[in-house]
Formats: structure tokens, sequence, C-alpha cells
């Protein structure tokens, strides 16, 4: 039997997520995401000038897909 994660839902009016904050839900440090990004196994990431930016719904379905 598989355990699933009950993650809440974020609403599209909220704004993007640092790296920071997606380390902080996530429970990894900055760097690992950094990694993540660098390998492409992380959850989707974006440019948004010179910095980094997650999208919650797009980190939260990340969660749920891992195995």
């Amino acid at each position: 039997m598989t355990a699933t994660l009950d993650v809440p839902r974020q609403r599209r009016s909220e704004r993007l997520w640092t790296v920071a904050d997606a380390a902080a839900f996530l429970g990894v440090p900055a760097k690992t995401l950094y990694q993540w990004r660098y390998q492409e196994t992380g959850p989707p990431s974006h440019r948004v000038g010179r910095y980094v930016r997650y999208v919650p719904d797009e980190v939260h379905a990340w969660v749920q897909a891992q195995p």
C-alpha cells in the first residue's frame, strides 16, 4: 500500500515561491533544489529575470507524483 500526502492546494493568485520557500516546503536545503534544477530531476522551476521561482501548484503536483 502506498502512502499518500495530503498537500493543501494553493490558489492561482498566490505569489511564486523563491528557492528558499520551495526548500522550506520540501524540507531540503536550497542547494539541493539547485542541484535538482541542474540535473532536471526536481520540481519544475522558472527563470524570472535573474531569479529562479517555483509555482506552488507545480511543486505540489511534483510531490504527489513521486513514487
